[in-house]
């Protein structure tokens, strides 16, 4: 089983977001027009030969990019092909443990996913704890992003670091975290050796660009803590595995790494 540790059916407001503008320039593509139908990423899920991809919501200071009721709907739509990802507005404590809760209970999601960038703030900022107590409650990882960020926002608080000392007040809390952490990787590594609960996903980068120090570790102790990831619509399955017979994985490194890690973090 392949299954995609970090994707998004996006919304059209998600797509047409001008925090992406940036990201467009890299990937040469026009801003969209229309909302991508869920056939189109089935579809480039098949070409992939990806089983399941894990899709998330997006909230934002003040806006709701992606809503958790959406990715219901995509999930309830996807004949079991999604696996939902909730998240939340870390600025109403309040509120935020009850959605975490109804995101698991009623809507059966399997993470929660926030984006320091997207907040301009580190997690171990305080507004982040009362999210970690809710997923540590309900048995859930909690997903994040490290490494510098494409959208034109401070890249500072996906430094890899941060999550040591969260790691350190939640031990129990499984941690993902997505985009390798260029180009602070060695912290990452250093970071997911050092804590049982710390993990990376590949997300936002092809099989040809994961840095020497990542496949060393993927090879050797890091075998149980590296999940394939595309960070799609942004790279397709099928463009971010090719090249993966190059990486000379054995047999049981290669099934962890595309399902196998992912089926234990996520619980699926």
């Amino acid at each position: 089983m392949i299954i995609d540790a970090w994707g998004q059916h996006p919304t059209l407001r998600h797509s047409q977001d001008s925090i992406f503008a940036s990201l467009r320039r890299w990937t040469k593509t026009e801003e969209p027009t229309q909302a991508l139908p869920i056939e189109a990423t089935i579809a480039a899920m098949d070409q992939g030969n990806i089983d399941k991809m894990l899709i998330s919501a997006w909230y934002a200071p003040n806006k709701i990019m992606i809503s958790n009721d959406e990715v219901a709907e995509f999930v309830e739509a996807s004949d079991g092909r999604f696996v939902g990802v909730g998240s939340v507005d870390i600025s109403k404590p309040s509120k935020l443990m009850t959605e975490v809760r109804r995101c698991v209970e009623e809507l059966g999601f399997k993470a929660m996913r926030v984006l320091p960038w997207l907040w301009e703030t580190a997690p171990t900022d305080r507004r982040f704890y009362p999210l970690y107590v809710a997923c540590c409650e309900l048995g859930i990882p909690f997903c994040t992003q490290i490494g510098h960020t494409g959208p034109l926002m401070p890249s500072e608080p996906g430094r890899p670091l941060y999550l040591d000392q969260v790691a350190l007040d939640f031990p129990e809390l499984k941690i993902v975290a997505g985009h390798i952490g260029y180009p602070w990787t060695q912290e990452a590594i250093a970071v997911s050796t050092k804590h049982q609960n710390v993990y990376i996903d590949t997300s936002a980068y092809t099989v040809s660009r994961y840095p020497a120090e990542l496949i060393e570790y993927m090879r050797g102790h890091g075998r149980k803590k590296i999940l394939f990831g595309t960070n799609y619509p942004m790279i397709t399955p099928s463009r971010a595995l090719t090249g993966l017979d190059d990486l000379e994985l054995d047999s049981e490194t290669k099934n962890a790494f595309l399902g196998g890690n992912a089926q234990h973090v996520f619980n699926l």
